[in-house]
């Protein structure tokens, strides 16, 4: 028997998916263990330091995803997927000054929510604390390993990353400069894991076996992929199914501002979920907005689908389906409809929205707060584009996804959404009657 034989014959059987995820769910709970005592100044120079390391690791970063992206255009991924997976120089800076962001935020865990006496001389206080072990799962975005990665360190959760095969390398690049950052500070490598295999597998294994060892999980993704999150999971979820955001543009509008929103809230990136995807133009502003605005979104490479009163603005606009006003189209298309007021763009939000972001344009103070009262969304915005729905833009310094849950979090998922709390109770001796 050769050498070569007999060192395979001796070699140990390739992990399974259960053995990897049950191996990686088990180094989480013990390293949330370890992170959640520990000290600020610590995780905020693992934070520090994983920065550095994205800079410095720039040109392996930009080959790792040219290499993702050559594999992803053979596949024929959209544009706008194409666009969540690039990386580039901005980004890659913007990447690692959001890790800094995160480091200058207040830690929120220790703080002291409330405190108070009762009369038998027991002293309560309610006390944020992390949430344990988080396992994300995503696609496309290989800056989430980053973000993600980052808040949960500073919010003292251990966890797991499960990144879309579209984007293998370059978030296992991205995932090595955090480990580095981890091991120059004197934490765990294991605060933060990357699941190694792109088999499937490993998602429904994370979603149905680990309940004992994740205590939440976050999609982020597509809406297929954050339906079967929500299905399947055996651990509480925070996530939203889609963004479909709308742009509402008053009767009291000024022109040159609607204009200048409603082209930054649709194109400035197509493939965000703060992206507008419908664009609602009160009746009574019709005859001096509606031209103009269609006209620039036309003119500017955007598709516009529209009622009957948009498709005589301009021969270009195609005709609006029913089917149009429930789309994320994620591009460079947006649907157009006509309303009878701020109270009909209101009920067309809450009969087609996703309660994601919402915007009004109006120079009308009165029917801005109607507008952002009576609209239930996660974010709702006056003057000012659907594409400030980010946690960054929040000053949260990243963010995890935006939640259009009602429980626990909503809206940009950050530092504190990542949170629970405990309450700790200090007595003399008391005993119940």
């Amino acid at each position: 028997m050769s050498q070569e034989t007999s060192a395979a014959a001796a070699a140990p059987p390739p992990a399974t998916v259960p053995q990897i995820m049950r191996a990686m769910g088990a180094a989480a709970v013990a390293a949330a263990q370890t992170l959640a005592l520990a000290p600020t100044a610590q995780k905020d120079r693992a934070l520090r330091a994983a920065a550095a390391a994205l800079r410095a690791q720039s040109p392996a970063l930009l080959a790792a995803n040219d290499w993702d992206l050559r594999e992803a255009r053979a596949r024929g991924l959209s544009m706008a997927l194409l666009d969540r997976l690039r990386l580039d120089e901005r980004r890659i800076e913007a990447t690692a000054a959001g890790l800094e962001e995160i480091a200058r935020l207040a830690d929120p865990i220790g703080t002291l929510l409330a405190e108070w006496l009762r009369p038998n001389g027991l002293r309560i206080q309610r006390v944020r604390v992390p949430l344990g072990v988080i396992g994300i799962i995503y696609e496309s975005r290989p800056n989430v390993t980053a973000d993600a990665g980052g808040l949960c360190l500073k919010s003292g959760n251990a966890v797991i990353l499960r990144g879309g095969s579209e984007g293998a390398r370059s978030s296992a690049a991205i995932h090595a400069c955090l480990e580095q950052g981890l091991k120059s500070a004197g934490l765990p490598a294991t605060c933060i894991q990357w699941v190694p295999t792109t088999d499937r597998a490993a998602v429904g294994y994370m979603l149905a076996d680990m309940a004992d060892c994740i205590d939440v999980i976050v999609p982020r993704g597509g809406k297929s992929l954050i339906a079967r999150v929500q299905a399947e999971a055996r651990v509480p979820v925070i996530g939203h199914l889609e963004g479909i955001c709308h742009v509402y543009v008053d009767r009291d509008a000024d022109p040159e501002m609607a204009r200048s929103i409603v082209l930054n809230a649709k194109l400035r990136r197509t493939g965000v979920c703060g992206a507008a995807e419908t664009l609602l133009v009160d009746r009574a502003a019709a005859d001096s907005q509606l031209a103009p605005l269609v006209r620039a979104l036309l003119d500017a490479g955007c598709e516009v689908r529209g009622d009957d009163v948009s498709q005589r603005t301009d021969s270009r606009v195609k005709p609006a389906t029913e089917a149009d006003w429930h789309t994320e189209y994620l591009d460079a298309i947006i649907a157009v409809r006509v309303v009878e007021g701020v109270d009909a763009a209101i009920a067309h939000i809450g009969r087609y929205g996703s309660q994601h972001t919402d915007s009004i344009v109006t120079q009308n103070a009165a029917t801005a707060e109607h507008f952002l009262a009576r609209v239930d969304s996660a974010i709702v915005l006056h003057n000012a584009s659907t594409q400030f729905a980010d946690g960054g833009e929040f000053g949260m310094g990243a963010e995890i996804g935006i939640s259009t849950d009602k429980f626990h979090a909503r809206g940009p998922v950050g530092v504190e959404q990542l949170t629970s709390y405990k309450y700790v109770v200090r007595g003399g001796g008391q005993i119940r009657p």
